[in-house]
């Protein structure tokens, strides 16, 4: 998991070191030449060797990047489990009723799923319940005067970058049990089911203890930090945007 930085620092030392050497290349050219001559740098056997030492260097940055995102993101996404809700539209009134679908749900899922410890329990009890969990949203629409269908699925599906307390998860693909009200054209909600985060308290942004803990035992140590330390320490920052931005890029590729 550290070779990704290790590599990262040493393409850096490297072009530090030599960038000195080529000052004094430069420096030997305009004295002994009577001035800097592009072409003879430039046809020089260590300005080469040089650029090509960057060109590799960077190249072998770039497919260690990619070997850690991927690392990374895969354990990530297996161990998460979501909840996403899809108004009907962005008015006010479909807004608000997904946030009663939400909590509905929620409640529901929350009782039948307290005993479980691992995100595949979560899963296989969503699965066998999905029929009531689409009775109570369907429900919930007919109660509060609309007459929307309701389509609820369990799948793999592309998320953003999600903040959940002190807690963010990266873009990527995780399982999720997504609840389409009417079109689905409005505005989403997004939470965590497995571990569960759903319950952060929103008024302090911090996640409840146990939940961390859940998180952590289903995580590496270096992926729990890049999750929950990423906003407090620069390295695990940096990492964290190498992780997003590669995530993303493979999400705008798979939806194009």
């Amino acid at each position: 998991m550290y070779i990704f930085l290790f590599l990262v620092n040493t393409f850096f030392k490297e072009i530090y070191l030599h960038f000195f050497n080529l000052i004094e290349i430069l420096y030997y050219f305009s004295i002994n030449f009577g001035g800097f001559n592009l072409k003879k740098v430039i046809n020089n056997v260590f300005f080469k060797r040089f650029l090509i030492l960057i060109f590799l260097l960077f190249i072998y940055t770039i497919i260690c990047a990619v070997s850690y995102v991927n690392a990374v993101s895969s354990n990530i996404e297996s161990s998460v489990f979501r909840l996403h809700v899809i108004a009907n539209s962005d008015s006010k009134e479909d807004q608000d009723l997904k946030y009663i679908v939400r909590d509905n749900i929620l409640t529901y899922i929350n009782e039948i799923s307290k005993n479980a410890s691992t995100k595949e329990e979560v899963i296989e009890i969503a699965r066998n319940n999905i029929d009531t969990i689409k009775q109570i949203a369907q429900e919930t629409v007919y109660e509060n005067g609309y007459n929307y269908s309701v389509n609820i699925k369990i799948g793999n599906f592309a998320f953003p970058t999600k903040q959940y307390g002190d807690i963010s998860l990266p873009a990527g693909f995780y399982d999720a049990l997504r609840v389409e009200i009417g079109s689905a054209s409005g505005q989403n909600w997004w939470c965590v089911m497995f571990p569960p985060l759903c319950f952060v308290d929103v008024s302090s942004g911090v996640v409840p203890e146990e939940s961390k803990e859940v998180l952590q035992e289903n995580l590496s140590y270096e992926e729990y930090n890049l999750l929950s330390e990423n906003q407090n320490n620069s390295d695990m920052n940096f990492k964290f945007k190498i992780v997003e931005l590669f995530q993303n890029i493979g999400i705008k590729l798979a939806q194009s």
